[in-house]
């Protein structure tokens, strides 16, 4: 068996000698296992070994005796022994976590905090075989991504080090078969027996049916992870080239997207690069509850036909599809109307980062076309105080160079305005709330010509 796990580390570039390496230890057989391994290593490769154990407090007297026992194992072998009693629910109920996850995360990160402390960079840990296919079994199951069924990798990125695990090429009877062998003498967690988690009820009711029929399945299944992790990181390498291309805005808490290019991509590159965005925005610690399903609705509505639409992803964020731009977002999306007098002549700066210009001329003197961003209003046909605000339910603009007039509403979808763009965008009008100018996008009847006689007002909507 342990020329297995040896060939394995070697394979996998494990443990370099004159390493130092917290060894995560709970007390069962299968962290014992590993940590009387490493031990008979230590001096051939020049290891520095330390214990990391943590108490989660789950079992009261039982957990604690745990912990003593893991300390006096450690005495016994002179190995460096740091412990801390953490209490899990409290963490769980403040942070709305499951249980698992809870205690995960405050295991992880008293890990951290030893290796920091005896400048370690690796952290072992004692998951093996079966361990593999329990977890490559679920996570299909729960319908993750291609990324997601690579299961538990050999090695990862943990902090400043890696995280090792030396024991995915064993199974737990080869395991229990060393520690016999060896005489040593390990702690047993009867929560392990119980059918309450759903990993317990693979272990004990499917496992043991699928190793009958194949009995070197912990085999295969590592060699599947492994190979799907070497297409992983290739095509990884692929989604960044091709998604740096597609990213328009990036900060901590929102990612905004051009949807064409997404549209031109292959399947796969869509779904990996959706999950870079989803890492990011996730800071790595994606829900459990967000699956594949997720994504298919997503990609469905970067599909549609419709222009517009809004999908509520896991832990508060959101994403908005308008036109071509797609917006992943925890921020709220929440509009504040705003209403301003224009000074005459003046310059107001709008709660939108944007800015109107106000100048008076004595007489229409323009030449060429009117940029976009300006509109010269015949100031004999408006009433005083003019005023820069929001829209409104029933907004209609009289059209220059006709007798009718058209919806806001119908401008803003005509001019392809996002959504969320349409409830600040600045609408000028006079005392009589006439709809003068909407900037940007469409001017009025009430604009100047060369015939117009005496003095005009020119606007100039400058967008920050």
């Amino acid at each position: 068996m342990w020329s297995n796990v040896s060939a394995f580390i070697q394979k996998h570039k494990l443990l370099p000698e004159k390493s130092s390496v917290v060894v995560g230890v709970s007390g069962g057989a299968d962290s014992i296992g590993l940590l009387h391994y490493l031990y008979t290593q230590r001096q051939e490769k020049h290891l520095t070994l330390v214990v990391a154990h943590v108490d989660h407090m789950f079992r009261g007297k039982q957990s604690k005796e745990d912990m003593l026992f893991v300390q006096e194992v450690c005495k016994q072998r002179n190995i460096p022994f740091e412990s801390k009693q953490i209490d899990v629910k409290a963490y769980q109920v403040k942070h709305k976590l499951n249980a698992q996850v809870a205690a995960r995360e405050c295991r992880y990160k008293f890990f951290q905090e030893i290796m920091d402390k005896h400048d370690a960079h690796l952290l072992a840990l004692g998951h093996h075989g079966d361990d593999q296919v329990e977890t490559i079994l679920m996570k299909i199951g729960r319908g993750s991504s291609m990324s997601g069924v690579t299961g538990i990798l050999p090695q990862r990125r943990f902090g400043k080090g890696w995280i090792i695990r030396p024991l995915l090429s064993v199974t737990k009877d080869e395991v229990l078969a060393y520690v016999k062998k060896n005489r040593l003498s390990y702690r047993h967690d009867p929560s392990n027996d119980k059918d309450n988690y759903r990993r317990n009820r693979i272990r004990h009711h499917v496992l043991p049916l699928l190793k009958e029929e194949f009995p070197t399945l912990h085999e295969k299944f590592q060699r599947f992870s492994e190979h799907l992790q070497e297409d992983n990181l290739y095509l990884e390498e692929l989604t960044q080239k091709e998604w740096n291309k597609v990213i328009k805005t990036k900060t901590n808490k929102r990612v905004v997207i051009s949807r064409k290019p997404v549209l031109l991509m292959a399947k796969t590159l869509q779904r990996r690069g959706i999950h870079l965005i989803l890492n990011y925005l996730y800071n790595y610690r994606i829900p459990p509850s967000l699956s594949s399903v997720h994504i298919d609705n997503l990609l469905s509505l970067l599909e549609s036909e419709h222009p517009s639409g809004m999908l509520h992803f896991p832990d508060g964020l959101q994403v908005l599809r308008s036109y071509n731009e797609c917006t992943f977002t925890f921020e709220d999306v929440k509009f504040s109307p705003y209403r301003a007098t224009l000074e005459v002549p003046g310059t107001l700066i709008l709660p939108t980062n944007g800015v109107i210009i106000c100048e008076v001329w004595t007489h229409y003197k323009h030449n060429g076309i009117l940029e976009q961003n300006q509109a010269i209003i015949d100031l004999s046909n408006v009433t005083f105080p003019l005023n820069v605000r929001t829209r409104r339910d029933g907004d209609r603009i009289k059209l220059k160079g006709t007798h009718g007039s058209k919806k806001l509403k119908s401008v803003f979808i005509d001019g392809k305005v996002p959504r969320d763009e349409r409830e600040t965008w600045p609408v000028i009008v006079d005392a009589q709330e006439t709809v003068l100018w909407v900037p940007l996008l469409k001017r009025s009847s009430f604009e100047a010509t060369e015939e117009t006689m005496g003095p005009v007002l020119v606007l100039t909507y400058k967008k920050s």
